[in-house]
């Protein structure tokens, strides 16, 4: 009888492993830990996948060699129930989880967790871990490990009827195995209610930057709920539990939701997050951003990382870049001439070769908008094909040529970093009204900082669009309906100019959005061109006149004016100093001239065409059906 007992209760912790299955799923709101006992295996657990009328939340547990690029599917019958938007920890030779959320299908039903779970590294057996003292129930918060303590900050608990945010502090002794809550002291300096933050420890320090919350506010007897964007940052002193503001420096990233954030050496790394931009007619516009900024952590000043593209990769997108045809006629070539004048005026001034070092971020500015959503075509990550009869809604992602590889913007992505490499795995972004949930893996060298190689690609999103069936409108919103449609044919070939069906995804080259543009001419409306041209600016960054020529400006007087920015931007990468940093900053400087005057020509002829259109007159109103895109983003938040 004994036997038979303790047989049963080993069946029941039987631990089943599958080597070499297919990838996970695509999924957002995972975590992705690296294994302390093999800093190059990945365990990835968790996550969530909406796909337009159903929600699907994992449970399933992966461990993914990236050497011999082999995925593990570990399935245990005492595992955690399925979650995502949880955080873990790794320590020795365990993994620590907490938290997170359930959403069933139908989305009905809305579950927040407060268990907490280890999982053994070397056997592959989880164990619930039951202390008293734990945290409420909650997801969107941040866990990391300081030494031998796990510290929990922030999140937030949505009832259906109401979300609260935290900022309450809980550490977990795993030495003695106890919960303990740091409470703030009288006149003490604190952090206010969040989530989807981002929490980092270096040395004696725990770094807590951004987040998102909403408040609630009462105007006219209507409640209504505004979602607000942190920028700030704080740091912790674990010995004291004391929270400082970190004065920001440098060039900081501009306000996001849904970034990703890790450390390597003395500097964070921060990747991706949205930006919404309300426009008119109550569109909202959605930057998915892709660009990477460092801190680092010994003097605290931020700047952003511009990769170093090998040199026959560069070589062949800057000969791509005018052997287009669209760009024949108006792009700016620098001649060799002007390229030898430069360098030789540089060489001419290497006798200090220690002055590059000293560079004052602080005249340099700190608009670094560089990736956009953009009004007018449709576009996402990956693989497929543009339609260009597209939507209201793209996302266009800062590449000049195919040849160069760069994970697409996002939010909710897990990023980690382990032997000097930088991962990046899955998300999700918005075409249209649709959300992409991404399952690609990206890998980035730390210490060449030259060029991302994809390691999975994305495989193709599935979107389902509600049937009559599943979702029965009531009849005032089917005469809404019927009434657009009546707009749309009245409107004709200039609605179909901008409407599609296919959210297939792939990446767009800045020129072909302007191209885009300027083929549709006036088919679309005046003020619907100038949000695309603004759109384009802000995605090219051509706000930040550090990154940007001015009309006019040769290679030579762009580098001359920008030269600051950009032997800081390579001593980032490399270390150099003196000429060897001013031939960095320069071929930096060189590809950003090259990508930027053939579109900025045709941006000027096509401002110069909205300008002569708008001093015409007023233009005729024309109906048109409007995109309401202000959902819920609290998906940012986690």
């Amino acid at each position: 009888m004994q036997l038979n007992l303790q047989k049963e209760e080993a069946k029941k912790k039987e631990v089943h492993i599958e080597d070499n299955v297919p990838a996970p799923s695509p999924r957002s709101n995972c975590s992705l830990t690296i294994n302390p006992l093999k800093d190059t295996e990945l365990i990835l657990y968790g996550g969530e996948f909406y796909n337009g009328n159903k929600t699907f939340v994992y449970g399933d547990l992966y461990r993914y060699d990236v050497e011999k690029q082999e995925w593990k599917l570990i399935s245990s019958p005492n595992s955690p129930p399925p979650r995502s938007a949880h955080q873990t920890v790794a320590w020795k030779n365990y993994l620590y989880v907490y938290g997170g959320e359930f959403t069933s299908p139908n989305q009905e039903r809305f579950h927040h967790y407060k268990d907490f779970w280890v999982l053994d590294l070397k056997t592959n057996q989880w164990e619930q871990l039951n202390y008293k003292g734990c945290p409420s129930p909650r997801s969107g918060h941040r866990m990391v490990l300081y030494k031998h303590k796990i510290v929990i900050f922030g999140g937030f608990y949505d009832t259906l009827r109401e979300v609260r945010y935290f900022n309450d502090l809980h550490v977990f002794d795993l030495d003695q195995f106890k919960w303990q809550e740091i409470k703030p002291r009288p006149g003490s300096l604190w952090p206010s209610p969040r989530s989807g933050f981002q929490f980092i420890v270096y040395q004696d320090m725990i770094y807590l930057y951004g987040g998102y919350s909403k408040e609630v506010s009462s105007l006219d007897k209507k409640v209504s709920e505004k979602g607000i964007v942190h920028s700030d940052m704080w740091c912790l002193d674990p010995r004291t539990w004391e929270w400082n503001k970190v004065k920001k420096s440098g060039m900081p990233p501009g306000p996001r939701a849904g970034f990703s954030m890790c450390v390597h050496k003395k500097r964070a790394l921060l990747f991706g997050g949205v930006v919404d931009m309300e426009m008119e007619g109550d569109t909202m516009i959605s930057l998915f951003l892709n660009e990477i900024y460092g801190f680092q952590l010994d003097n605290h000043r931020w700047y952003p990382l511009e990769l170093r593209k090998e040199k026959a990769t560069k070589d062949k997108s800057k000969k791509d870049l005018y052997m287009r045809p669209d760009n024949a006629d108006l792009g700016s070539k620098t001649s060799i001439v002007e390229k030898e004048n430069l360098s030789s005026d540089e060489d001419e001034n290497s006798d200090n070769d220690d002055s590059a070092m000293e560079i004052d971020v602080n005249n340099i500015s700190d608009n670094m908008k560089r990736n956009a959503t953009i009004v007018g075509g449709e576009v996402a990550s990956g693989s497929g094909k543009m339609d260009l009869q597209s939507s209201k809604r793209v996302a266009v992602q800062n590449s000049i040529s195919p040849e160069i590889v760069k994970p697409c913007g996002r939010i909710n992505s897990c990023m980690v970093v382990g032997k000097d490499t930088l991962y990046v795995y899955g998300g999700m972004m918005e075409i249209r009204d649709q959300e992409i949930t991404l399952d690609d893996l990206y890998m980035l060298n730390l210490s060449k900082l030259d060029e991302w190689k994809c390691v999975i690609q994305a495989s193709e999103s599935e979107w389902v669009e509600a049937s009559d069936d599943e979702d029965v409108e009531d009849d005032s919103e089917m005469e809404e309906s019927e009434s657009d449609d009546d707009d749309v044919e009245e409107s004709g070939d200039e609605e179909d100019a901008i409407e599609g069906t296919n959210g297939a995804t792939v990446s767009l080259q800045m020129g072909d959005a302007v191209a885009i543009i300027k083929g549709e001419g006036k088919n679309i409306r005046r003020k619907d061109k100038r949000a695309r041209i603004e759109q384009i600016r802000a995605s090219l960054g051509l706000s930040d006149s550090q990154r940007t020529p001015m009309p006019g400006e040769s290679l030579k007087d762009f580098y001359k004016r920008t030269n600051m920015y950009w032997q800081m931007a390579a001593y980032e990468h490399t270390q150099h100093t003196g000429k060897e940093l001013r031939r960095d900053g320069f071929d930096l400087a060189e590809f950003r001239y090259k990508e930027l005057k053939p579109i900025l020509d045709e941006l000027a002829i096509l401002e110069a065409e909205q300008k002569a259109e708008e001093e015409e007159g007023p233009e005729t109103s024309v109906s048109r059906k409007k995109v309401n895109n202000n959902k819920n983003k609290l998906s940012a938040s986690r």
